[in-house]
C-alpha cells in the first residue's frame, strides 16, 4: 500500500503525515539543490490552495494561473511565481472534498510528467475506492 501525505482543510492547522514510502517525501528530499526556488514556489502555491480550501473555497474555483487540472480531479501546481529562468516543475495534489484531505502525492519535471500523472491517477483511484490509507 502506498502512503501519502495528508494535509486537513479545517482547524486553521496543517497536519502532515509522512512515511518513508511516500513518493512525495522521497522527492522533497532528493530534489536538487540547484532547484530549490522551484521547490519553494510550489510549497508556496499549496499553502495558497490549502488557505482557499480552508475559507471555503470550491475545488472547481481555485483559479489560479498555477494551478492545471489533470484528470481525476488531480491539480498539478506549477513553478509560476517563484522568479526568472525556473525548471518546469509540478507539485501534484488531489483534494478529496468528501473527507476533507488535501493530498500531496509526488512531485517532477517534465521529463517525469507522464509518469507522475500515471503514479497520481493510481494512488487516486485507491483513494476513491477506499483502500488507500495515510499516515500521520
Amino acid at each position: 500500500m502506498i502512503a501519502i501525505v495528508d494535509i486537513l482543510f479545517r482547524g486553521g492547522i496543517i497536519h502532515v503525515g509522512v512515511a518513508a514510502e511516500c513518493r512525495f517525501y522521497q522527492k522533497v528530499k532528493k530534489w536538487p539543490k540547484k532547484h530549490h526556488r522551484e521547490l519553494a514556489s510550489m510549497l508556496a502555491h499549496l499553502k495558497t490552495i490549502h488557505e482557499a480550501l480552508c475559507l471555503g473555497a470550491a475545488v472547481e474555483h481555485l483559479r489560479f494561473g498555477f494551478v492545471h487540472p489533470e484528470p481525476m480531479g488531480i491539480l498539478a501546481l506549477d513553478q509560476k511565481g517563484g522568479g526568472s529562468g525556473l525548471k518546469e516543475t509540478r507539485l501534484y495534489i488531489f483534494p478529496h472534498t468528501e473527507k476533507k484531505h488535501l493530498y500531496a502525492i509526488t512531485i517532477g519535471d517534465k521529463a517525469s510528467q507522464s509518469d507522475d500523472i500515471t503514479y497520481c491517477k493510481d494512488l487516486v483511484a485507491q483513494v476513491l475506492a477506499g483502500t488507500q490509507t495515510t499516515t500521520g
